[in-house]
């Protein structure tokens, strides 16, 4: 192997395994979101959560020019003003729509100044098919007349602004988003109690799956079970830039021996995810560091090396799987080869199945709903 395949393994650790339920199903159809792990839908209280919880508030809603602008190397910050971006049969979405959104697909943005460069397309284009598939769908809840009893619409309202520390705070934030109009935040809260409303008739309540239907999958597809010796773990890494000076081979082992200490001071998995975020550079710090179970074969053998002499919720020394290329690792589970038994993977596989259901019922239903819709996107 070349240094550069292995500097590429290095810094693009665990990609190649899914994990083992990811085998047990076929591809499904294309979700409604091109990127993967996305919530399906979020009711409007707990997207406009996401712009209370955090300083970028006063980013989300400044009015300034629309501008999309790097933030760091590998980071994008948009900031909207409510400039239409797509109509749908007549309808007006907006760049803000739009960002929380994307905010939905990826909250991590919040904590790392933005969307991965590379990333930021799809979650761009799975935003913009999710605000559109929501409009039809609440347009198509209006023309059944369905409706929300007065009690479960103040209930909801209540509940939203519970989420703010103090009277300002929400003032502050209604005049931002709502020019200071109850009535418009009203509305929004109806109109996804209206959508959930609708989703769960034609989607949710058609998308249960059985035992019986879980045990046939077994039964008829026992190659999808016998799964080979893999690791799930955490990772944070510390990695200097290509051609590195001495000085700055000498600054990254000095920030790698900062980091072991922290890590070794973290007492689950929680605490180490987060300090992953704050500090890890490779890819997995937008998860908390977490790699899906991985095939003991595809990962580099330094790494293997020392997830197999872990226990489950230990905390590895310093790993340099390539030169100057440093990891620490956390085991999270070392999973033994073998078929793995119906009991064991009977709720993650009704999880799948009904995921992989709810999905096709869904992409039916945009479907549907798009056929004889007029979308126009600014």
């Amino acid at each position: 192997m070349s240094h550069q395949e292995t500097k590429t393994q290095g810094r693009q650790m665990g990609k190649w395994a899914d994990g083992q339920i990811a085998k047990t199903l076929p591809p499904a159809r294309p979700p409604l979101h091109p990127t993967s792990c996305l919530p399906a839908h979020l009711p409007i209280c707990l997207l406009l959560a996401l712009l209370v919880a955090s300083p970028a508030v006063a980013q989300v809603a400044a009015h300034a020019p629309v501008v999309i602008q790097p933030a760091t190397e590998s980071g994008v910050i948009l900031r909207p003003v409510g400039r239409p971006v797509v109509r749908v049969n007549g309808a007006v979405l907006t760049d803000r729509d739009l960002l929380r959104e994307m905010f939905t697909i990826f909250p991590y943005a919040r904590t790392h100044n933005g969307f991965p460069r590379e990333m930021e397309a799809g979650i761009r284009d799975g935003a913009m098919k999710m605000i559109i598939f929501e409009e039809l769908v609440y347009q198509e809840a209006k023309r059944r007349n369905m409706t929300v009893p007065p009690a479960e619409l103040a209930h909801a309202q209540a509940e939203f602004r519970q989420q703010f520390s103090s009277s300002n705070e929400y003032q502050q934030f209604l005049q931002a988003e709502f020019h200071g109009s109850e009535p418009i935040l009203r509305a929004k809260i109806e109109r996804s109690l209206l959508i959930d409303k609708l989703l769960k008739q034609e989607v949710t309540s058609k998308a249960v799956v059985s035992v019986a239907e879980a045990k046939a999958y077994y039964n008829q597809h026992p190659e999808r079970f016998n799964s080979p010796e893999s690791f799930s773990f955490q990772s944070i890494s510390i990695l200097p830039p290509p051609n590195a000076t001495a000085a700055q081979l000498s600054e990254a082992r000095q920030r790698a021996a900062s980091a072991l200490r922290q890590a070794k001071a973290t007492k689950n998995h929680e605490e180490f995810g987060l300090l992953a975020q704050k500090i890890s550079e490779d890819d997995f710090r937008v998860m908390m560091g977490d790699h899906k179970a991985a095939d003991r074969s595809k990962l580099p053998p330094p790494v293997v090396k020392a997830l197999a002499a872990m226990q489950p919720s230990q905390v590895s020394d310093i790993v340099e799987f390539d030169a100057h290329d440093y990891t620490i690792l956390r085991l999270t589970a070392h999973i033994p080869s073998g078929m793995q038994q119906f009991e064991t993977v009977k709720d993650k596989l009704l999880g799948a199945l009904t995921k992989d259901k709810n999905e096709q019922l869904r992409s039916a239903l945009a479907t549907k709903l798009s056929r004889n819709a007029k979308i126009e996107k600014a």
